[in-house]
């Protein structure tokens, strides 16, 4: 089965186009190197929690939204391979791909595809 990263940030309410143009020049790069697709999802209808939420976990400020995304992968070595491929490439550095957001509160992971309907 199919694998999958996901990932939840906080970014800047003022950066959304910025962000846009990251995620959609990222993309780009993940499909070369083997993902099968990238969605990204801007906050909308984020509600703070009690004891635990989406804002919470990435401690999202007043002046921010919560962002939502995948990639899907054929299988995770091809992930794999495909994240080490990214991590590789000139076009992925700090100073060719800036990243608009901390990326210290982005919480991430993989996961194996155990039912799909």
């Amino acid at each position: 089965m199919s694998y999958v990263d996901g990932f939840v940030a906080a970014v800047p309410i003022a950066n959304k186009d910025a962000y846009k143009k990251h995620a959609e020049e990222s993309s780009v790069l993940f499909k070369e190197f083997g993902a099968q697709s990238v969605v990204e999802c801007w906050g909308d209808d984020v509600p703070d929690g009690e004891v635990t939420s989406f804002p919470m976990a990435v401690q999202k400020k007043g002046d921010e939204t919560v962002v939502f995304s995948w990639i899907t992968w054929p299988d995770k070595a091809t992930r794999d391979a495909g994240w080490q491929k990214m991590m590789e490439d000139e076009r992925m550095t700090p100073e060719n791909m800036p990243m608009p957001f901390d990326g210290k509160r982005m919480i991430y992971g993989g996961f194996a595809v155990i039912m799909q309907s």
